[in-house]
């Protein structure tokens, strides 16, 4: 049996055998993106080096980078989904050659020294043309060469990538499969069918194109790269032939583990097995996000409230198989000692982790007393209009209504399968296809406000996002003034508009405290300040005072931004050339972020 462990260790011996880099991975949570919440991609941390920016590490790196996404939340439980997962990945910046990365990829896939697949078990496929790029026959006849029979050519929908709006880089890809041994399901079948005989186990995007307008047909890149993919988890399950990704590794161990400590069996019922699985899954994507260096709390908006409801799903479902909420340290602990090595940070804030986690469960086990009396209403309310229908002759069904369901579910964080467990108890019904309406419009209402398009990395490239980057750093400089070393940044969000800026500090900001850093920071703006970048390793940056919280998701070369005696951080940029640039700073807004944590939202005018 291969494992997590193995399959890292063949990774980065294979490539760094070839010339690749090995780069630590980057924060869970995206800097100076508003479009998305998290790092949704090993591609996505890397998209400024994409657009042309020269990474410290050279122009072949490889990296393990931990993800998460949240589309498919509601489906965690069955055998495949997860939140959150490791993604292997490797890229030649500025260069795209087609047929040496095909064959690194052949090559990895079958060696008996890496993965040792036979030839005969992998089918892939290629981009096959359209109006928007050529057919990819470079693709296709290099993996002949290497003697794949099995080769596809699948329209855009398939083996096409671009960043979301379909304008900017772009280019074909080419996709691996593992072929189960399974019939095919018709003369017809390939990989483009979801009949389970082919299972992709890696994706490699040449990103050798860029459209300018939607709909135009695409125009080479000056900068072509090569950005590829190979998720952890779900190889290892394709690769040991297992059924479900909770059958393996770190997810059988803490599995194993609450089946020591729960009143219900892991096989008692398909209920059980789920609740499981979601407090399996649940609590490491919350172990991630809480022990980010840029990790947030548990709160209503953003990333916060999506801890928020992993934690509180998890208490639910530890409720469903009478598992005491007090080894969810435990579980964590297993976790951190797991993946502590590899992202530092987990390891570094293990305490932490445990603390909030524990905090936030305490405070939705609150929560949860009040979601059970307001079932009682519900009940009681339901009662109370069929005694009155009685005089009126009408016929009032022993139904939940969806809408009822659903804000249980909302208000109280009452899952739709408690509330329909406890209507069962009480003899009544629920309305399924209701509650299932009443969430899709609330999904629809939540994606309108808040998710937007993925545009990856850096959300603006504009002159007007550098200048404001170049501020944030002008404002740290004035609040490690005012406040002291350990002042340290805890986030920040940049638009072409307007900075947000979070930063540890333990009391609201006065008025005077404001105008103070206002005035530092355009002082240093009236100097015309020449901003500077040099680059070095990270012991000399650090033996240099430059400040930098987030250092370890650099490489060991790193990017130092001096603002003359004013600022010096280790930054992946971009900025302004020169603070008088900036022309003029304002800040319109100092508020609470979470617990001893300030944000600042300022503009230029």
């Amino acid at each position: 049996m291969i494992t997590d462990i193995d399959l890292k260790k063949k990774w980065f011996d294979f490539f760094e055998s070839h010339g690749f880099k090995k780069i630590e991975g980057y924060s869970i949570i995206p800097e100076n993106d508003p479009t998305i919440l998290f790092t949704t991609a090993g591609m996505h941390p890397l998209v400024p080096y994409l657009l042309g920016e020269k990474h410290p590490a050279g122009n072949k790196i490889c990296d393990l980078q931990r993800c998460l996404r949240t589309n498919d939340i509601d489906s965690v439980g069955d055998e495949s989904h997860l939140t959150s997962f490791e993604m292997l990945g490797n890229w030649f910046l500025g260069s795209c050659d087609k047929e040496t990365m095909i064959k690194y990829s052949y090559e990895f896939l079958t060696s008996p020294k890496y993965l040792g697949i036979p030839k005969e078990r992998l089918a892939v496929t290629v981009f096959a043309g359209d109006d928007t790029a050529p057919r990819d026959e470079i693709a296709y006849n290099t993996w002949k060469k290497c003697g794949i029979e099995n080769v596809f050519y699948l329209n855009k929908e398939h083996n096409w990538w671009a960043l979301g709006g379909g304008v900017g880089p772009c280019g074909p890809d080419t996709e691996m499969f593992f072929d189960t041994g399974k019939p095919k399901c018709s003369e017809n079948c390939s990989p483009a069918c979801d009949c389970g005989k082919y299972l992709e186990i890696w994706n490699d995007v040449f990103m050798q194109y860029k459209v300018e307008k939607e709909g135009e047909k695409a125009k080479l890149l000056e900068r072509p790269n090569i950005d590829t993919g190979m998720g952890l988890e779900r190889t290892v399950v394709v690769l040991n032939g297992l059924k479900s990704v909770y059958d393996a590794g770190i997810f059988k161990q803490v599995i194993d583990f609450i089946g020591t400590k729960a009143k219900v069996g892991y096989h008692e019922s398909e209920q059980a097995k789920r609740s499981y699985r979601i407090i399996t899954d649940h609590l490491r994507s919350s172990m991630f996000v809480l022990g980010d260096a840029r990790g947030v709390l548990p709160s209503n908006v953003g990333q916060g409230y999506i801890l928020r409801r992993f934690i509180r799903r998890a208490v639910n479902c530890a409720r469903n198989i009478g598992l005491d909420t007090k080894y969810f340290a435990d579980i964590i602990d297993i976790y951190v000692d797991k993946h502590g090595e590899d992202y530092r940070d987990i390891k570094a804030n293990r305490q932490k982790i445990k603390e909030e986690l524990l905090k936030e469960v305490e405070k939705f086990s609150k929560a949860l007393e009040e979601g059970h009396k307001e079932f009682d209403k519900v009940i009681n309310g339901i009662e109370r209009h069929k005694e009155f229908a009685k005089k009126t002759g009408e016929v009032v069904p022993n139904v939940i209504s969806g809408k009822a369901c659903f804000r249980l579910y909302d208000t109280f964080g009452f899952p739709f399968e408690l509330t329909r467990e406890l209507a069962r108890e009480r003899g009544y019904d629920v309305d399924e296809e209701g509650y299932k309406k009443a969430f899709e419009e609330h999904q629809e209402k939540s994606r309108t406000a808040s998710a937007g398009t993925f545009k990856g990395g850096l959300a603006d490239n504009s002159y007007e996002s550098a200048k404001l980057h170049t501020a944030t750093h002008l404002l740290m400089a004035g609040l490690r003034k005012m406040f002291g070393p350990q002042t340290m940044q805890k986030g920040s969000n940049i638009t072409p508009e307007r900075l947000r800026l979070d930063f540890n500090v333990d009391h609201k900001l006065t008025p005077d405290e404001i105008s103070s850093l206002e005035k530092f920071v355009n002082d240093a703006i009236e100097k015309a300040i020449p901003v500077t970048c040099q680059e070095m390793t990270v012991a000399q940056a650090k033996k240099s005072g430059a400040v930098g919280v987030f250092d370890s998701k650099y490489g060991e070369e790193v990017k130092v931004y001096s603002i003359g005696d004013v600022s010096k951080e280790i930054c992946g940029g971009p900025h302004a050339k020169n603070t008088k640039d900036l022309h003029h700073l304002k800040i319109v807004k100092e508020e609470s972020s979470s617990s001893g944590v300030r944000r600042i939202k300022a503009v230029l005018d």
